[in-house]
């Protein structure tokens, strides 16, 4: 992109968000455009930002007044030599980019992180979509290649598999574990905490879990870096990869438009920033999650053991005060009647089955 393209993205991007209305900006030097009424203030009735309408204003025109006298502008002559260039075209905004949904994000000082609490969220990795599985296991899945399922799961528990990490570039092997899971987290790019800040402390219980299980909201990543990463929005952190963050910045105007959450001018600013380099960067989508996929480990028959053996400690799997640290080190879930381990955890929802 030339620089008067870039100058021109930057003015427009700038002026919209300012504004909080919607953009047309067009090719060739096109000037900024904001959603406005018949009386030219944003968000008037003859333009909305939510109406979907992307285009350029209507010339205007004022009837002289009664008596007035029309003068026409003296034309003028300019001469050059040669074939005059035609000015550089800047690229133009698409309707339905991240940059043009960018401008309809409410731009807000963050509130006190006052009340928050992971729990406000509801249960990590709650089944909310109905399949049988967690969402970890949903996402990893989803993410992750040449992955190999738990037999006995319905084709939900993923023990290894291999992760094209977006936020580095590496390659990282999966392997379940206590020792060698949280080398692939599941990141909520918009993260709760921000969210919670954000408009998030408004929501119903119900809306906040369905946000923290949102396949738009969530991607599988290297573990150190997401713990890096922590809370921090688009100004405080940005993937190390270059090349991941149009995408990742995307993500993140597409999970706050659907969900209504603000943005800080700090953030908005640092959006701004990486979106003037691919303005026609285009807005992700997620589909439900599907369960099976991959191999299927050939189930080990259970060794014979003697009659009224003791259950060993090496016969289960370690204790945790929680299922959220037993499902966060790799283990679980477990059923009733089926793992002796069930008998340690709440079964909360009565289904038969604790940490899942």
């Amino acid at each position: 992109m030339t620089a008067t393209a870039r100058a021109t993205t930057r003015r427009c991007l700038a002026a919209v968000a300012l504004l909080a209305a919607l953009t047309a900006c067009g090719s060739a030097g096109a000037g900024v455009v904001a959603g406005a009424g018949a009386s030219g203030v944003p968000g008037g009735p003859s333009a909305s930002p939510l109406s979907g309408s992307y285009g350029h204003p209507a010339a205007t025109s004022e009837a002289p007044a009664a008596g007035a006298t029309t003068v026409a502008p003296t034309p003028q002559v300019v001469r050059t030599t040669g074939t005059p260039r035609p000015p550089a075209a800047a690229a133009p905004v698409a309707p339905g980019t991240a940059v043009t949904t960018l401008a309809l994000l409410a731009v807000k000082g963050r509130a006190p992180k006052t009340g928050y609490d992971r729990d406000r969220f509801g249960q990590a990795w709650a089944d909310t979509d109905r399949n049988g599985c967690d969402t970890r296991n949903d996402v990893l899945r989803r993410d992750l290649t040449a992955y190999t399922l738990k037999a006995g799961t319905h084709g939900c528990l993923v023990l290894r598999g291999t992760l094209h990490d977006p936020y580095t570039g590496t390659t990282i092997a999966f392997v379940r574990g206590p020792g060698t899971s949280n080398a692939v987290q599941v990141d909520h790019v918009v993260a709760l905490a921000d969210a919670w800040q954000k408009g998030a402390q408004l929501w119903t219980d119900q809306r906040r879990t369905a946000y923290a299980n949102d396949p738009l909201n969530l991607l599988a990543v290297d573990g150190p870096t997401n713990l890096r990463k922590g809370d921090g929005d688009a100004a405080t952190w940005l993937p190390p990869r270059r090349s991941s963050r149009c995408t990742y910045v995307a993500r993140q105007v597409a999970v706050k438009h659907r969900y209504g959450l603000s943005v800080t001018v700090a953030e908005r600013d640092a959006m701004v920033r990486v979106l003037e380099t691919c303005p026609q960067q285009a807005l992700p989508t997620a589909g439900p999650f599907r369960l099976g996929g991959g191999t299927v480990a050939t189930a080990t028959p259970p060794a014979a053991k003697p009659a009224q053996a003791p259950v060993t400690a090496a016969a289960v799997d370690p204790r945790f005060g929680t299922c959220r640290e037993a499902v966060g080190a790799g283990y679980g879930p477990y059923r009733r009647g089926a793992d002796p381990e069930y008998d340690w955890y709440r079964d909360a929802d009565g289904d038969g089955v604790v940490c899942e």
